[in-house]
């Protein structure tokens, strides 16, 4: 590839359009407290992973629907945990996916990598709206917890979805596209070996932005 970092920019905006798009496939379900959504937004988030790695994986995904959340009134000052939550799911994913070592079966190992992405911002996303619930509504415990188990409940739908569309797409464009300027993106792969207590960190480091995150949006609807 001649210039790697151009490449590399195409494909965050090429798969951030994606997301963007992708989250406006949707039905709307209020819950009562809160509206949820069931939408192919995650789909594309953990497409761009599965093809193009951590990095695209991550930021794709982080701006399609942080972006989304921006142009929409409901969702606008969540955005940036959004942003931070979905930037999770794609980077997890995609680090998974470009692992040297992988399962035999290619096939599950792509499938279990998109699973573990959508359990991150599963559990990213349900404890933001405990939290939001307890602290920025004073919602009481039940109503908390009723809020969350309905985003559960519609993430594990989006969860599954997600992971229905994006494998096949993944098996299916991952041919054509090594015929393309993306041929090394696609072929990258990860043979560095992390120490526990780097990711352990690195875990620990997002988990405090997003927290800061949810603190900001709290604030601003105090």
């Amino acid at each position: 590839m001649k210039n790697k970092k151009l490449a590399t920019i195409v494909a965050v905006g090429l798969m951030a359009a994606l997301c963007f798009v992708g989250n406006y496939m949707q039905i709307k379900i209020p819950n009562g407290v809160l509206i949820t959504r069931i939408h192919f937004g995650n789909s594309m988030c953990l497409l761009a992973g599965l093809l193009f790695g951590p990095l695209v994986g991550g930021l794709a995904s982080g701006i399609g629907a942080g972006l989304y959340d921006l142009l929409d009134p409901v969702y606008i000052i969540s955005s940036p945990f959004t942003f931070l939550s979905k930037f999770a799911m794609g980077y997890v994913c995609g680090y998974l996916s470009k692992r040297e070592k992988r399962l035999k079966n290619e096939t599950a190992y792509i499938a279990i990598s998109g699973v573990i992405g959508q359990v991150v911002y599963i559990v990213l996303y349900v404890l933001r709206t405990y939290v939001v619930q307890r602290l920025a509504y004073g919602s009481a415990i039940e109503t908390a917890l009723t809020a969350s188990a309905t985003n559960l409940l519609t993430s594990t739908v989006n969860a599954v979805i997600a992971v229905a569309v994006s494998v096949p797409l993944y098996f299916a464009l991952q041919k054509p596209l090594k015929a393309t300027y993306f041929r090394d993106l696609l072929e990258l792969r990860d043979t560095r070996e992390r120490k526990w207590y780097i990711n352990l960190a690195i875990a620990a480091g997002f988990v405090a932005v997003c927290a800061i995150a949810v603190w900001v949006y709290i604030a601003n609807k105090a």
